[in-house]
């Protein structure tokens, strides 16, 4: 039986129980608020925006070092020498992990990169459904365990809306930022992740319940989903709102997903969504 290990970065929001229960080795992006640089994974999103609300200073975020990620593979290596390390990135366009790991992965033939063109929740797939194969097919081979990851970042969809366009708007992470110019009187972007990148691509009107029910009826119906499973996003709290998760929860089902997650966000999404963002992420059907 092979010996494999899956890395990413902390804004994979990979919960801490999921990656216990899978062996996922999660390295902290990082968090920088009230004049000091901070792992994410060691506050809450509720922390955050309180310091936010205190100060009127918006966070800022950076993405894992080259030694953030030798001191990782160092410690994989050693307490697993036969172990290949495929490390699923943050996409590459929005943060310097990628390069970062490239750098520390150079002359160690046990570990592959795999660039996911995605974030958050979308990564999280990425990475558990990797995660499932590996169970469902132990004696895989490197080459075949790349490709099902492969498969997956070109399947992989995503779209959210933002809880707060100032997070968004500090991060610089929109491609086309003269989109937002008029998110006025509750007009509320979508933002689609496109090549990597993130795309405002619609506007919608009302609350965030309206805006999240029309989002996942045309995020659904846009082309054939896989209907295995489902993720949902949610940002502040134990849970999402208890309206909104009914009435996109019965949507899905209705469409036919197996299974329906949410996922809240860490702390670096969370500086660039804000609090009460919405998202939902499903893999295209495979053809």
């Amino acid at each position: 039986m092979a010996d494999y290990v899956l890395v990413t970065e902390s804004g994979s929001d990979v919960s801490r129980e999921v990656a216990e229960r899978y062996g996922i080795v999660v390295v902290p992006m990082h968090v920088n608020f009230e004049g000091a640089e901070h792992d994410d994974g060691t506050f809450t999103t509720e922390e955050l925006y309180a310091s936010y609300r205190r100060t009127g200073k918006l966070p800022h975020t950076s993405g894992c070092s080259p030694q953030d990620f030798s001191d990782v593979f160092d410690r994989i290596h050693a307490e697993r020498p036969e172990a290949h390390i495929f490390y699923l990135a943050y996409s590459a366009v929005t943060t310097v992990s990628f390069a970062s790991a490239q750098c520390a992965a150079e002359n160690r033939g046990y570990v592959t990169s795999v660039d996911t063109k995605s974030v958050s929740s979308g990564l999280q797939m990425v990475v558990t459904n990797t995660a499932l194969f590996l169970e469902a097919h132990p004696d895989a081979t490197a080459d075949e365990v790349r490709a099902f990851a492969e498969d997956q970042v070109r399947r992989i969809r995503m779209a959210f809306i933002p809880g707060d366009l100032d997070y968004l708007r500090a991060g610089g992470r929109l491609s086309n930022v003269a989109f937002l110019g008029a998110t006025l009187l509750r007009i509320k972007p979508t933002v689609e992740i496109i090549d990597g990148r993130l795309i405002a691509t619609k506007k919608r009107r009302g609350t965030m319940l309206k805006c999240a029910v029309a989002l996942t009826e045309d995020f659904l119906a846009a082309e054939p989903m896989d209907g295995s499973r489902v993720n949902f996003i949610y940002s502040v709290g134990d849970g999402p709102d208890p309206i909104l998760q009914k009435v996109v929860e019965k949507i899905a089902r209705r469409h036919g997903f197996e299974q329906i997650d949410w996922v809240k966000t860490g702390c670096v999404i969370a500086s660039h969504a804000g609090p009460g963002s919405f998202g939902i992420v499903a893999c295209a059907r495979q053809v």
